[in-house]
């Protein structure tokens, strides 16, 4: 079985949705014939590099709410991504373009790394507040995960390196008609959309597992309890439930 997902390193949803697939993994007992790849998505191909606002600024202009209702809906999916283990500090977030982030993520999958680097682009942004447009951050992070310092450096210099990889898995997105991330396909024809509950991840691992020989149409698992825990339009609108 073959799980891809196509995610953004800025997309809160796509690191829940990330956690909650990994947990439904950890319970199903075919987890090592499972394959998870991972797939380029950006919110905002046009995003300028960070720039100093902070995302309650970010939140507050793009959606015309207040920065008190930035922060509220931003502390409600801060609930949700502590569910499952994760702590976003949204007060640090440094929100930009994440281009050569996954320029870098093509150059570690080459090398074996994909998960892992993926893994720690995301803590970066969203735990650890840093920028992961940033050269000098993309070259620690490379570095944490074991790729070599000078290839890296290259990679990162050449802005060609790994450019049309990036631009395959967008194109492949536009194909399946993705507009909103996370969005994972499993064995090219299921589709499960936005960062659905765990529970939903376990189902569809089980209902693939057990219906893929005979089951050739393209089929869309997600539920409609999840449909507003997707990034859309180039950033995250992020509701305030309460």
């Amino acid at each position: 079985m073959k799980i891809e997902v196509w995610s953004d390193f800025v997309c809160p949803f796509c690191y829940i949705g990330k956690s909650r697939l990994e947990h439904a993994l950890n319970q199903f007992p075919h987890k090592d014939q499972v394959e998870v790849e991972f797939k380029s998505f950006e919110l905002d191909p046009n995003a300028p590099d960070y720039n100093g606002k902070s995302i309650y600024e970010i939140l507050a202009g793009k959606y015309g709410m207040s920065i008190e209702q930035a922060k509220q809906s931003c502390e409600g999916v801060g609930k949700q991504a502590a569910s499952v283990g994760l702590n976003f500090n949204f007060d640090g977030m440094k929100t930009g373009n994440t281009f050569d982030a996954h320029r870098l993520a093509k150059f570690a999958k080459e090398h074996g790394k994909e998960a892992e680097i993926s893994e720690k682009l995301l803590h970066a942004y969203f735990t650890d507040s840093k920028d992961v447009g940033n050269h000098e951050t993309l070259l620690k992070i490379a570095e944490a995960v074991g790729l070599d310092r000078n290839e890296t450096i290259n990679t990162l210099q050449d802005k060609n390196a790994f450019a049309n990889d990036v631009r395959i898995d967008e194109a492949i997105a536009q194909q399946y008609r993705v507009t909103g991330v996370p969005y994972f396909i499993i064995n090219q024809k299921y589709a499960i959309s936005g960062a659905q509950p765990t529970e939903t991840f376990a189902n569809a691992l089980q209902k693939v597992w057990e219906e893929e020989a005979a089951t050739p149409t393209f089929q869309d698992l997600s539920t409609e309890s999840a449909e507003d825990a997707s990034c859309v339009d180039g950033n995250c609108a992020m509701p305030n439930k309460e």
